[in-house]
């Protein structure tokens, strides 16, 4: 079964953890780190013949469209990961179409044939309070979205009562979740980010073929800044965010390669190319309904 792979392209110091201590009038002054961790990424995807999707910051977009047109001409798919790095569940609807369309003008800029179908939300902020948020991707034109986690608990993120499989939200719009395996009644995340480096690779494995299994493909997520285990440390932030962050960096690229080994992936509009089309007949997309 092919599986979908994916990456939220961002910055170190982008993330959630540190947005207490690094200040968004700060990034333009932080060196950044993206574009050869990127790379890095993308040497290894060729390597093994694989193409992913790539949610891609805007504010990275902008600043580095070299990066964006590299991702595009190994034929990877370029989604948004929204401009600014802010949490859906701290905007409202107004603010989150503005950071939306920031985020296409800068992807746009960057490769203007570019077919911008899908977002995925900073740190799966999508939320039981956000669901407004549905509405205003589908009239963006987006034909999926990939935010929702239905992880039973977690502190900041997740919707436990949504479908652990991809379904259809609003009236054309398809919801395709981060991947869960469910155990003693409980959905247990798997296969993406500190998840991914915390349990040990068989079980990871496990999980994927359990998933497979039951007739699904998994959803892997990953960081560019996960490859980077020599990247800056931000001794300022709490413990609990730093074990977050830093836990096991230097595992992440021998394991994406042993997953790459033993499973199938592809790109999100691949994987599920079938369950895109049946609900987006006739339903133009996030770029054709951008301003000429």
């Amino acid at each position: 079964m092919l599986n979908a792979l994916t990456f939220d392209v961002e910055d170190y110091f982008h993330v959630h953890a540190f947005e207490d201590v690094i200040s968004r009038d700060t990034w333009a002054e932080i060196p950044t780190r993206i574009v050869e961790n990127t790379r890095l990424i993308l040497q290894l995807l060729r390597e093994h013949n694989t193409q992913a999707t790539f949610f891609i910051l805007g504010w990275v977009a902008e600043r580095h469209p070299e990066i964006v047109q590299e991702i595009a001409a190994d034929g990877h798919e370029l989604a948004s990961h929204g401009f600014a790095h802010e949490s859906v569940y701290k905007l409202r609807p107004e603010q989150f179409r503005r950071d939306l369309q920031q985020s296409l003008d800068a992807l746009l800029a960057a490769v203007p044939q570019a077919c911008i179908k899908g977002y995925r939300a900073p740190s799966f902020s999508i939320t039981e309070e956000t669901n407004w948020a549905f509405g205003v991707l589908e009239s963006l034109g987006f034909a999926y979205d990939s935010s929702v986690f239905p992880v039973t608990l977690h502190d900041r993120y997740g919707i436990h009562s949504a479908p652990r499989i991809a379904h259809t939200v609003g009236i054309q719009l398809l919801e395709i979740p981060l991947s869960t395996i469910r155990v003693f009644g409980c959905n247990w995340p798997v296969a993406g980010g500190g998840y991914f480096r915390l349990t040990p690779l068989p079980l990871t494995a496990w999980a994927i073929r359990r998933i497979n299994c039951q007739g699904n493909p998994a959803v892997v997520y990953l960081h560019p800044w996960e490859f980077d285990p020599h990247q800056p440390r931000v001794v300022s932030a709490s413990l609990r965010s730093k074990f977050r962050h830093y836990v096991n960096l230097r595992h992440t690229e021998q394991r994406l390669r042993a997953l790459l080994q033993q499973f199938s992936f592809g790109p999100i509009d691949v994987v599920f190319g079938e369950r895109l089309a049946q609900a987006r007949r006739g339903f133009p997309s996030a770029t054709d309904l951008q301003p000429t």
